[in-house]
């Protein structure tokens, strides 16, 4: 996407109606000069979050005592005022060429934060991922003029940070991104869910301690061993309570529980109804499947 090099800024005045994301500043640019340095502790237009991504070229990014070279498909995270600075090392063979967000905490601070976390704050983003996609949307309809009213622009900076947020859920729902300790862990979990799997078990079975496999089965999946093992059960159960006539008791039976009481208990925790309610449409709406994260 070509975009002419600029930064465009925003002074939306604000609506006591509505609670809104607030855009300070959108853009692009293209630096080869050392005179582009910014201090996190010395600006003054603060309180903001600064969402950098690198095109092409590389910068140097400083965050309390640890410094990044910032390169092409990677972002920084930086929150102003903060103990940071980013700057063009002189030494650099090409241009450091990015595009830039600049917003406002109010509403979405939780999001970054989050994503902050579990990312970190030089987080690496494919160019054709949906955050990258639409930072370069933001960009260019704030070049072309479209970004006209406070709405447009806190929707586009709450789709944004979700797009961030979503990118990390389903990097972590993405079994190719799984090490294979835990990818076995999961599939004996899959294929044996109708037994009693203690975490004994399932450390013995992909020779990890039962420490490390809970650290890195949650690390890499976004719930513990047991977590996943009542979510496969659920799934299961969904299919037998729409799909057969067996009772409660059986199903509990087929799909691992020791009783029917236990199954009931674990259905409402995960989808918030009885298996009686899923299945007879208990509710004022008839569930053929429940999503969950």
């Amino acid at each position: 996407m070509d975009m002419s090099k600029g930064t465009y800024g925003f002074r939306f005045a604000e609506d006591k109606e509505l609670s809104l994301c607030v855009l300070y500043a959108a853009g692009s640019d293209s630096i080869t000069t050392p005179t582009y340095r910014w201090d996190g502790l010395e600006r003054t237009d603060g309180p903001l979050l600064l969402f950098q991504y690198t095109l092409s070229g590389e910068g140097v990014f400083e965050s309390g005592s640890r410094t990044h070279r910032v390169t092409a498909g990677q972002a920084f995270l930086a929150e102003i005022p903060g103990p940071h600075r980013y700057y063009y090392d002189p030494e650099a063979s090409e241009p450091w060429e990015f595009l830039f967000l600049l917003f406002r905490p109010a509403l979405i601070l939780p999001h970054w934060r989050k994503f902050l976390r579990e990312a970190g704050e030089v987080p690496r983003l494919p160019a054709d991922s949906a955050p990258v996609r639409l930072l370069k949307l933001i960009v260019a309809d704030a070049a072309a003029g479209r970004i006209s009213d406070p709405l447009i622009a806190s929707s586009s900076i709450y789709q944004f940070m979700t797009e961030l947020a979503r990118m990390q859920v389903t990097s972590m729902q993405d079994k190719d991104n799984w090490s294979d300790n835990v990818r076995r862990a999961a599939e004996y979990i899959e294929q044996h869910y109708a037994q009693m799997i203690s975490i004994d078990q399932l450390s013995e079975h992909v020779a990890l301690s039962k420490y490390h496999l809970i650290r890195r089965f949650s690390a890499s999946t976004g719930l513990t061993p047991g977590a996943y093992l009542t979510r496969v059960r659920t799934e299961k159960a969904m299919e037998l309570l729409r799909g057969t006539g067996l009772s409660i008791e059986a199903i509990a039976g087929q799909i691992g529980y020791s009783s029917g009481s236990y199954f009931i208990k674990a259905f409402r925790g995960l989808t918030g109804l009885t298996p009686g309610e899923f299945r007879s449409g208990g509710e004022s709406l008839t569930y053929r499947r429940l999503f969950f994260d």
